[in-house]
């Protein structure tokens, strides 16, 4: 098992150029997008015939873009959605019905009506079969050692590798459990990253051990996994003695009782209880994980964290073996809101809107997401979110916070139109047709390449910058720090002066680096130079 820890935005003192070994420098652009103002004839031309050619490679996106000038240019968006349209027929056609509920759930947040009746079909369609969705009570465990005979062994066999001249058997040892009777169990996707991964080239087979048998190993195969959520599904051809039940990790709170399963360095069938250290860690680019004081090794990974009743709460991910009693799990409502998707097969694509900001608290209560800063060029920018302003709702879920509104995103592909719903600055309700896009590897990169410097800094350090000098074009002043941003915690404040002495991206690390030369107010104005670190993606990014 290896661990899998958000890198967060860093700040690293020094002054030497060794920080930037093997990194590349990234450009600025030479313009930003602006918001469309759709009253001027040359624009409008111009995004009609854009909407033409996007109609060729992103028929949804082009429709998404034709529903924003409707009222001038009707025919513009009857066109996209005629040829949407003809696009569902045909994934109804070739029962691709994930897609075809995509294009259908589009269609109609841009005022198509369903007239042929396909939703009820469609939905039924994509939700018939899901695993974990009908657990039969006589394959329920009753005890304890039926929820050991409930879990496996997941073995990946890498054949050898070659250490001082002898040959080692290289073999990646994980855990999984199932959840459906017909063969499908879940793990970790770190443990069969190698047999998805296109750019690893050697040899890998995969198997499952029962604890029941730990000597027969079974042939399995990956039927659709998460590398951000580090969640996969397996399924081999048998029927497992016993099934486990997802429960709703919702209930847990701090200080119940778990019990982690599964084969710590190799050892099959081990059972280990502790407490629910914490709920809410940060340790994903998406969403939180459960903290836990039961003893997690390497091999753990994968396993279920089952509660007093039995059902699995969260999956094994990641332990802290330098540090007893640092083990995280992932909570079962992901795995829960995943596995349709997961089911349908591949790799699981997130979806984003290209925003960064944070949950906004009133007394301590989640109230929703305050939108802190939006790309150019995104799709929140096109659908007309600012910064300041609080989103609410995404299609019929409310959200409070990030968490809930990225859970909510992961029951959607992208490019799929939904609704969101939001208050603006001027305290007034809106709701916004949203196209979802692809979350991308690297969205710090994009921030970058897709914004000035003086505004991408704000989800990069979270810090907001201007030009304070004509003739020194590296030279800066702060003019707004984001409350609880690595920038604040650091010390950064508004007034202070910066030169920007340089910003590349690290890709082997996966840091934006920038080299700065600060006088800090609340320290005393005392001139240091430093480099501040962010990396590719945050929990922060939506």
């Amino acid at each position: 098992m290896k661990n899998k820890f958000l890198k967060s935005t860093a700040l690293f003192v020094g002054f030497s150029a060794i920080f930037f070994a093997g990194c590349k420098t990234i450009n600025q652009p030479s313009s930003v997008i602006a918001e469309l103002d759709y009253s001027d004839k040359d624009i409008l031309s111009n995004e009609i015939s854009n909407i033409k050619k996007l109609l060729l490679k992103e028929p949804v996106k082009a429709m998404w873009r034709a529903s924003f000038i409707s009222e001038s240019h009707p025919e513009v968006l009857a066109d996209c959605i005629t040829h949407v349209e003809g696009q569902l027929d045909s994934a109804i056609e070739q029962k691709e019905y994930f897609d075809a509920i995509r294009l259908l759930h589009s269609l109609e947040n841009v005022g198509y009506k369903d007239s042929r009746n396909y939703g009820k079909t469609v939905a039924a369609l994509v939700n018939n079969n899901i695993p974990g969705s009908d657990v039969p009570a006589s394959k329920l465990p009753k005890n304890i050692s039926d929820c050991i005979n409930a879990t496996v062994t997941v073995w990946v066999d890498k054949g050898f590798k070659v250490q001082n001249g002898a040959g080692y058997a290289d073999i990646v040892i994980g855990s999984g459990f199932f959840i459906d009777r017909r063969g499908y169990l879940i793990t970790n996707h770190h443990v069969i990253e190698d047999l998805v991964n296109p750019k690893y080239e050697g040899f890998s087979r995969l198997y499952v051990k029962l604890p029941s048998d730990p000597d027969t190993k079974i042939p399995a195969k990956v039927i659709g996994y998460d590398s951000t959520m580090d969640l996969a599904l397996l399924k081999v051809e048998i029927e497992p003695d016993y099934i486990f039940s997802l429960g709703s990790s919702k209930a847990l709170s701090v200080g119940d009782r778990v019990s982690a399963i599964g084969t710590p360095i190799g050892l099959e069938g081990t059972l280990t209880s502790g407490i629910i250290s914490s709920i809410n860690r940060k340790l994903t680019t998406m969403g939180t994980v459960f903290q836990l004081d039961a003893a997690v090794n390497s091999g753990n990974s994968g396993g279920p964290l089952i509660d007093t009743n039995r059902n699995v709460q969260a999956v094994v991910f990641a332990g802290m073996l330098q540090y007893q009693g640092l083990n995280f799990a992932i909570p079962v409502e992901y795995l829960k809101q995943e596995l349709p998707l997961l089911y349908n097969g591949g790799s699981f694509q997130h979806c984003w809107i290209s925003c960064y900001g944070h949950t906004l608290k009133n007394k301590g209560v989640s109230t929703g997401i305050e939108v802190q800063y939006v790309m150019p060029g995104g799709s929140a920018h096109f659908a007309g979110i600012r910064e300041g302003d609080v989103i609410l709702s995404v299609g019929e879920n409310k959200v409070t916070s990030i968490e809930e509104f990225q859970l909510a995103l992961m029951k959607y592909l992208p490019e799929t139109i939904v609704e969101i719903s939001y208050k603006n600055t001027n305290d007034e309700m809106k709701t916004v047709s949203m196209y979802l896009e692809k979350r991308p590897e690297s969205p710090s990169v994009n921030f970058f390449e897709s914004d000035l410097l003086t505004d991408s800094f704000i989800p990069l350090y979270g810090i907001k910058l201007v030009h304070s000098s004509t003739t020194n074009k590296k030279s800066y002043t702060i003019t707004k720090v984001i409350k609880g941003s690595y920038a604040d915690e650091m010390g950064f404040s508004e007034g202070d002066p910066v030169e920007v002495l340089n910003v590349e991206v690290d890709n082997q690390n996966k840091y934006i680096l920038s080299k700065i030369y600060i006088k800090r107010r609340k320290k005393g104005f005392i001139d240091i130079s430093m480099i501040i670190g962010s990396s590719f993606d945050s929990p922060y990014y939506f």
